[in-house]
């Protein structure tokens, strides 16, 4: 072996965690679950089952009957129960068995497992913990204060199965200054991540490229992002974007996600925007589904990425390509027990990317590549 080839760097890469992370999990707009169906859902390497009862509750249990197996998504909504399509046995929001229509009893450990739900910003959430502890106080899902004010647009919402990855891939893109040049053809002008205990934040402004293949607000567009991990799958993005108007655009980003398996994982996002003055319904909508065209299209560039690249543990990094590993150290907090959590996992870091060196040469690339087409 060459000399060359004993001090090249090798890529170093382990196992998917075999188990799901600790936090709560969004799992689509709540509306959706309340059209008197069950509705399953992959999620955690199980199949669960989501229900309304009469007062508008969302339950959300284990899909399968207890009994014999019979798949309760497959079942019917009876009152405040799901009934089993395979022999009627019928099962309460709270896992508890309320009644089995032939027999004359319902035996004292008829239970199934129920999982602990949020609703919230017109979302469903369910909690995960592989020790089956409920979740602290403090670590919860903020309420969004543009949600149901008629100042502001419903959600656009899409989704998307990202198969042959990890949904750490996703996570790793708070620290990723340059991608979003490359990748997204953005030219950031601000880039800071601080992380906190169950919070990672990254504070961005930047302006478009002026080749563009997504949303543009302009060529002298400036938007601010401030983009907040509450948890290991939900980030609540603020958006401040000055589009030459006599008002900024705001808006919303709900970039979230849950497992279905160690390599598998269902990416969602949906969009709110803010009426801007003199603005009907209709054009706000419409703006709103622009802006969500245009994040279907960069995580589109962001899925076609992952797809083709490796898993790599051990990256290696030059300064500007900001605080990875910090970011994967506070990531394993939700992948371990709750006594193993270490002070560096959760303690404050701050780390702010000089972005000038990387605004000259790229504002240089995009007029080399402007004046190079026909």
């Amino acid at each position: 072996m060459s000399h060359a080839e004993m001090d090249a760097r090798t890529i170093e890469a382990a196992g998917n965690p075999n188990r799901f992370a600790r936090g709560w999990h969004c799992l689509g707009l709540a509306e959706r679950f309340k059209d008197g169906k069950p509705h399953q859902i992959k999620v955690f390497g199980s199949e669960l089952v989501v229900f309304a009862d009469t007062q508008g509750r969302l339950n959300v249990l284990d899909a399968f009957c207890r009994h014999m197996g019979g798949n309760l998504a497959h079942g019917t909504v009876k009152g405040d129960s799901i009934a089993c399509p395979f022999h009627d046995w019928r099962w309460g929001g709270n896992g508890k068995c309320t009644d089995i229509p032939y027999a004359r009893r319902v035996p004292p450990l008829a239970r199934t497992r129920s999982w602990l739900t949020l609703e919230r910003n017109g979302q469903l959430f369910v909690w995960h913990d592989p020790q089956g502890n409920p979740p602290p106080a403090d670590v919860t899902i903020p309420e969004i204060a543009g949600h149901g004010s008629p100042e502001w647009t419903s959600w656009q919402w899409n989704s998307v199965l990202v198969e042959g990855s990890h949904c750490r891939e996703l996570v790793d893109n708070v620290v990723d200054m340059a991608h979003f040049f490359y990748v997204h053809f953005n030219t950031p002008r601000s880039f800071k991540n601080v992380f906190e205990g169950h919070i990672a934040t990254q504070s961005m402004s930047f302006t478009p490229r002026k080749d563009k293949r997504t949303l543009d607000f302009g060529d002298d567009s400036v938007t601010q992002s401030d983009a907040s991990y509450f948890g290991p799958a939900y980030m609540i993005d603020e958006f401040h974007a000055d589009i030459g108007a006599d008002e900024p655009l705001e808006a919303v980003l709900i970039n979230c996600h849950y497992p279905v398996t160690s390599d598998s994982f269902v990416l969602q996002y949906g969009i709110i925007v803010k009426k801007m003055a003199g603005m009907s319904d209709e054009q706000a909508a419409a703006l709103a589904k622009g802006f969500g065209d245009g994040t279907i299209a960069t995580f589109e560039q962001d899925i076609i990425i992952w797809k083709n690249k490796t898993k790599i543990d051990n990256p290696l990094l030059c300064e500007e390509d900001g605080p990875v590993y910090q970011l994967r150290r506070w990531y394993e907090q939700f992948y371990v027990d709750v006594e193993d959590v270490t002070e560096d996992m959760i303690r404050r870091f701050e780390f702010e990317i000089d972005t000038s060196r990387a605004e000259t040469i790229w504002e240089k690339e995009m007029d080399d590549n402007l004046a190079a087409k026909p």
